[in-house]
């Protein structure tokens, strides 16, 4: 579907004067309208296409904080969250805004009577991500989403890893604003979109990227025609496929679950047994260092973290909130199962987990 964009219809969206134009201007909107639909937004026109989750958590909470710093200047969000939403409440934090940072149980959930405590006169926003990328804890976003309206007060998420995966509609959960992006869906890279609800009220933001006024004057740029019809085509294929894959998968991650903590002693998992996306695993093995069983895993993709924090070269600021000790968190594997994992590749990787853990532990 890409490939056309990339050489006969190699056009902009925003020409309106010529045919070529046209073509790319209906592709882009054909896009929008089912990432509108995958998360129920009312109006297409309510999805901004922008580089990726990261550049929509930055327009979502600086953009929102600096439009209504006059109403405002508090803003509420979770120690657990994507280091997009963490960084950017700390550069809100320079410019002047108040931020609290809540705690999360053992599990990785924030307590929602927490959220509604936290919440005073001056707050403008509270962002709390649907699903985490370490841990796949999913948020209770609906009851956070009730208190941010009765106390009439914007909610944001990083829905990424949420959107494809579980089930995700804006209405239902209460959300203002919700950042997603393509590769999380197996979309091309390099292409997000985030939500903007412009109903009870219209919500006010202050771009981050100016000149040309694309994107409703939100996100400046000519737009990536080719990657945004992936992404169209990608989100439209995922929800199609999503109750039906989610089961597949998670019982795949259980299956993996299964053979590590029956072979080897003094395994932890990490996060919500139960409330938790069905592709992530996150398991923690004493004694060990994770990073050093990486390495001796040949041709298994896993990690100790999510990748957008893994060059700061500390334990896992996901782990940590949770509780456990720097020791255990380095000791954690993250394993991320999806549409190609297979259950002949799960009983593979248990295997070697389990070979190079013992190894490990043998050499000590």
């Amino acid at each position: 579907m890409m490939l056309p964009f990339f050489a006969e219809d190699f056009g902009n969206a925003s020409s309106s004067t010529h045919v070529y134009g046209w073509r790319a201007e209906a592709a882009v909107g054909l896009a929008r309208e089912r990432i509108a639909d995958a998360i129920g937004a009312s109006d297409p026109s309510e999805i901004v296409f922008t580089s990726g989750t990261t550049e929509s958590d930055n327009l979502a909470v600086i953009g929102f904080a600096r439009a209504n710093r006059r109403r405002g200047n508090h803003i509420v969000t979770v120690a657990t969250e994507h280091p997009a939403v963490l960084d950017a409440c700390r550069q809100l934090e320079v410019e002047g805004f108040e931020v609290t940072v809540l705690p999360v149980d053992a599990s990785g959930r924030v307590d929602c009577d927490q959220v509604a405590g936290a919440l005073t006169e001056r707050t403008l926003l509270v962002s709390v991500m649907a699903a985490n990328s370490e841990i796949g804890v999913l948020q209770r976003l609906d009851a956070v989403g009730e208190v941010c309206r009765e106390r009439g007060v914007v909610l944001h998420t990083d829905a990424a890893q949420a959107v494809g995966k579980i089930p995700v509609n804006v209405d239902a959960l209460g959300v203002d604003l919700l950042s997603l992006c393509a590769h999380k869906l197996y979309g091309p890279k390099g292409v997000g979109a985030l939500y903007v609800r412009k109903r009870r009220p219209r919500l006010r933001l202050e771009p981050l990227i100016h000149g040309g006024g694309h994107e409703g004057g939100l996100r400046s740029g000519t737009l990536p025609v080719a990657t945004i019809v992936g992404f169209g085509a990608a989100v439209e294929l995922a929800v199609a496929e999503l109750s039906e894959e989610a089961a597949r998968v998670g019982a795949l991650r259980d299956r993996l679950w299964e053979r590590l903590s029956k072979a080897l002693e003094d395994v932890v998992r990490n996060g919500h047994t139960e409330f938790c996306l069905p592709g992530n695993l996150n398991v923690s093995f004493a004694g060990i260092e994770a990073d050093g069983l990486i390495a001796k895993l040949h041709g298994l993709a896993v990690s100790s973290g999510s990748a957008c924090s893994s060059a700061r070269g500390e334990p896992s600021h996901v782990l940590r909130a949770i509780g456990l000790s720097d020791a255990m968190a380095r000791a954690a594997l993250r394993f991320g199962l999806g549409r190609s994992t297979t259950a002949e590749e799960i009983d593979c990787a248990a295997d070697a987990v389990i070979e190079q853990v013992r190894l490990a532990r043998a050499a000590r």
